[in-house]
């Protein structure tokens, strides 16, 4: 579990971020959603300790990440995994090379351990025929998924997201959702998400969280989002159009 406690931070005199409070549980994934310049992403980057805060605790399982040391903040990098918004694979390097490139740089298995450990996380997300092609020659989709299995090749117990199905097509972002779901569940990982992408609220959003010009307006599941009476929420949602179909949805099957 992740537990920020009043999270601030500022820039120039304009505050990003207000007195945030909020639990990312263990086993789920957690959704931080809101309109572009709303601060969520300078939560995530507070909350792995890319951005320090101007106050606040970051806390995993009760430690907290900006009172410790270099080594133990070492260490603890070593537990969480990282999806970019653009994949971040290196061109120079095949499919298998960018997965086991974090094996290499930070575990003490032989070569031969590192190349099996990268070939089962490319089976686990449906890539194992593509381990010798490099990042060109694959789709979009695919080099999210490699991204994905370099993200859990350290077995992390925490696994950050940000903006995973950017520049994906509908059919091929649900794909995504659905397989950082069921890793979450496999590895009983703590993963936040960092997304605009309202398909996915309605599809993997087990525990939400909506900020708004750096506050945290609301949080809830799925099935709350859609009966929430909080206003700029559902203005948000509308804006979307996601809120206006769940809705319509929920009444036709409550006719049926």
């Amino acid at each position: 579990m992740i537990e920020i406690r009043n999270l601030t931070k500022s820039f120039d005199g304009r505050k990003v971020l207000d007195n945030i409070h909020a639990r990312f549980e263990t086993g789920k994934t957690n959704l931080i959603i809101g309109r572009s310049g709303s601060g969520k992403t300078v939560m995530i980057k507070s909350i792995i300790g890319l951005i320090r805060p101007d106050e606040g605790e970051v806390l995993y399982n009760g430690r907290n990440i900006l009172a410790m040391g270099k080594k133990e903040l070492n260490r603890l990098r070593r537990e969480m995994g990282m999806l970019f918004q653009g994949s971040a694979l290196f061109d120079s390097m095949t499919v298998q090379e960018n997965v086991m490139f974090p094996l290499d740089m930070f575990s003490r298995m032989t070569a031969r351990e590192r190349r099996k450990r990268a070939d089962f996380c490319l089976e686990r997300v449906n890539l194992a025929d593509a381990h010798d092609l490099y990042p060109s020659e694959i789709s979009g989709g695919m080099m999210k998924r490699a991204a994905i299995a370099r993200a859990i090749a350290l077995q992390p117990r925490y696994l950050f997201c940000d903006e995973p199905n950017s520049g994906l097509d509908p059919k091929t972002a649900l794909v995504i959702d659905d397989l950082i779901h069921g890793i979450t569940k496999e590895y009983n990982m703590t993963t936040v998400i960092n997304t605009h992408d309202m398909n996915s609220v309605m599809n993997i959003g087990e525990h939400i969280i909506f900020i708004r010009e750096g506050v945290k307006e609301w949080q809830g599941t799925k099935e709350q989002v859609i009966s929430s009476n909080n206003a700029a929420l559902n203005d948000f949602l509308f804006a979307s159009d996601l809120l206006r179909k769940a809705r319509a949805l929920e009444d036709r099957q409550k006719e049926d």
